[in-house]
């Protein structure tokens, strides 16, 4: 679903310029430059509001952790949250993820990270799927081999989805539940996983990594 237009939004944005990379290709290769001293360089795609970039930036600043949305509602509270806790090792782009190969180069990201992505759940839509193998492919290009991949999601059509075309694609599963919070996994829950939860609502968790 959309979100609803917020009000004065682009003075918003205006107001975050500088935690906002407005061109990422031109960074292409060269993201360690913002943070030379980071030990890794790990991107979030789909960043929402914010509350999960800006908890694990604040508990690593050694980090430095790139957050993509294209939903300018949502992002731009996430960047008010990144300015008002002053954290130095977060930015942002407004963007798809369809397009990461033209943000990054390859190998250059450390660690991805997916949390409550649109399910797509129409059939026809499935190749829409943030762990679809075309996506796959594109997370395998700008990862590290080394790199993890960690991914939430409360939607278990999705899930069971995710669970078969991750191996299929050559991934490794190390760790998967149906019932994240019923487990000891460090979790920093975003804004949709607190409401839903709340619910009753059980979140499947996978952490993957690609086969050498």
């Amino acid at each position: 679903m959309r979100m609803r237009k917020k009000k004065n939004l682009e003075p918003r944005l205006e107001r975050c310029e500088d935690v906002t990379i407005s061109n990422p290709a031109e960074l292409r290769g060269s993201w360690k430059d913002l943070k030379p001293d980071a030990r890794k360089i790990c991107l979030e795609i789909g960043c929402g509001k914010g509350r999960f970039i800006t908890t694990l930036a604040a508990q690593n600043p050694d980090i430095l952790y790139i957050a993509l949305e294209r939903e300018k509602g949502a992002i731009v509270m996430a960047m008010e949250k990144v300015k008002a806790q002053e954290l130095g090792n977060v930015r942002f782009i407004i963007g798809d993820a369809a397009e990461l190969c033209d943000y990054f180069a390859d190998g250059e990201i450390d660690d991805i990270y997916v949390n409550f992505c649109d399910p797509w759940t129409k059939r026809h839509r499935e190749k829409r799927r943030l762990t679809h193998r075309n996506f796959l492919a594109l997370y395998r290009r700008i990862m590290k081999p080394d790199g993890h991949f960690y991914f939430k999601t409360d939607n278990v059509e999705l899930f069971d989805f995710s669970e078969a075309e991750l191996p299929d694609f050559g991934m490794e599963i190390l760790t998967l539940t149906r019932d994240l919070h019923a487990t000891d996994i460090p979790n920093i829950m975003t804004e949709y996983e607190e409401r839903f939860s709340s619910q009753g609502v059980k979140i499947n968790y996978i952490e993957a990594v690609f086969k050498q």
